[in-house]
């Protein structure tokens, strides 16, 4: 799994950030995508890593600026019971 952390300018409000959650959901097979306007930024969690250029074609097509991708392997984080041995 991966998570790629995109930062884009020209979100401003709910319904930015839907349409770049939309245009990767419809580019892209992901498990989870998420953006922020106030942070100017989206998170992807995917099976595969995503190549930089595809997923700025793809954001980009919608409007907003591509500022940087990064993508790193990721690790769902699981529920641990604190205090127990």
């Amino acid at each position: 799994m991966y998570k790629t952390t995109i930062k884009i300018d020209g979100m401003m409000c709910g319904m930015c950030e839907a349409h770049v959650n939309d245009a990767v959901r419809n580019a892209f097979k992901i498990k989870k995508v998420n953006s922020s306007h106030k942070e100017g930024q989206t998170e992807i969690i995917s099976e595969q890593e995503i190549a930089q250029k595809d997923l700025t074609a793809a954001i980009e097509k919608t409007g907003y600026k591509v500022i940087s991708v990064e993508s790193v392997p990721y690790e769902k984080q699981g529920f641990h019971l604190f205090g127990k041995k």
